[in-house]
């Protein structure tokens, strides 16, 4: 086999790993397109109600990512909706009390999907698009989960985050949060905002490390079995 024929085995391979559909594909897009449209979606009744079916939408998606067992799909999908059904009760009656129940029901939805989502990534088997955007998403989702455990803490014990108060019921509060999360997940600290508390900066701590660990582990598996399947 020349080196011609080689190479462009090598670039189809790689492009079938890379472009592909299934379920953590289209999780993949609509994290991202979440991440796209939120600073659009977050002013007025009708934006923050699409903005509420978008992220409805992730949820459900991500309780039906990764192949599982029924109870699992049962689980996660109750627990999607039980998010869903508060963020639309907050969404309509800007209550912060049930905003801060949402939070806790998205928290843990997004939790239990991202473990499956990596569960699923790390299972023995073929590497395929799929697996691959499902690696991207969990890192999505990893970021996501953070940023509403942070606001948790903002909402329980103000002025952790800042500089300022951060007010949830003004547009554009929460996805300073999503953007802090990725920071720090991604370990790039701009310091615009800022842990000012200790126990903030406790939970970002463990933000980096889990951010670091998390790249290495699924990098360090993906190689693993790359080889294996390239084989002839």
């Amino acid at each position: 086999m020349t080196d011609s024929q080689d190479k462009a085995e090598t670039d189809a391979d790689l492009a079938q790993l890379l472009i592909g559909q299934g379920p953590c594909t289209y999780l993949l897009l609509l994290l991202l397109g979440l991440i796209l449209l939120f600073p659009f979606l977050e002013e007025g009744i009708f934006a923050r109600t699409l903005l509420g079916i978008v992220s409805s939408i992730v949820l459900l998606v991500g309780a039906f990512a990764a192949g599982q067992t029924r109870r699992g799909v049962i689980l996660k999908l109750g627990l999607a909706l039980l998010g869903v059904g508060l963020l639309w009760a907050a969404l309509w009656t800007e209550s912060i009390k049930i905003l801060d129940l949402a939070g806790i029901a998205y928290t843990v939805s997004l939790t239990v999907s991202f473990s499956s989502v990596i569960r699923y990534v790390l299972r023995r088997g073929p590497i395929t698009a799929d697996k691959l955007h499902g690696a991207l998403a969990g890192y999505i989702m990893l970021a996501f989960v953070w940023s509403f455990i942070y606001a948790l803490v903002e909402i329980s014990s103000a002025g952790s985050f800042g500089p300022g108060r951060l007010d949830f019921m003004q547009p554009g509060t929460f996805f300073k949060l999503i953007y802090f999360s990725f920071t720090t997940l991604t370990t790039t600290g701009y310091g615009d905002v800022l842990p000012l508390t200790n126990h903030a900066r406790s939970l970002v701590m463990v933000e980096e490390f889990s951010g670091v660990f998390y790249v290495g582990v699924v990098i360090a598996r993906l190689a693993g079995l790359y080889p294996s399947n390239q084989v002839k």
